[in-house]
C-alpha cells in the first residue's frame, strides 16, 4: 500500500498496514503483509480502527 496511514509489525514478521479509502465511505482497509512485504495474507475493512 503506497498512501498507509498507520504501520504495525507483529511479533511473527507480518505487517499491518491501514489506509482510508475514500471510495468505500472512508472507511479504513487492513491488509497484513507476509514479512517479504509482497504477499497478501489478508485484507478486510476495520471497523476496529479509530483514527
Amino acid at each position: 500500500m503506497e498512501n498507509c496511514e498507520k504501520t504495525q509489525i507483529q511479533s511473527d514478521g507480518r505487517i499491518k498496514m491501514w489506509g482510508r479509502i475514500m471510495e468505500f465511505e472512508g472507511r479504513y482497509l487492513r491488509v497484513v503483509l507476509l514479512p517479504d512485504r509482497q504477499t497478501v495474507h489478508n485484507a478486510f475493512f476495520d471497523r476496529s480502527l479509530k483514527p
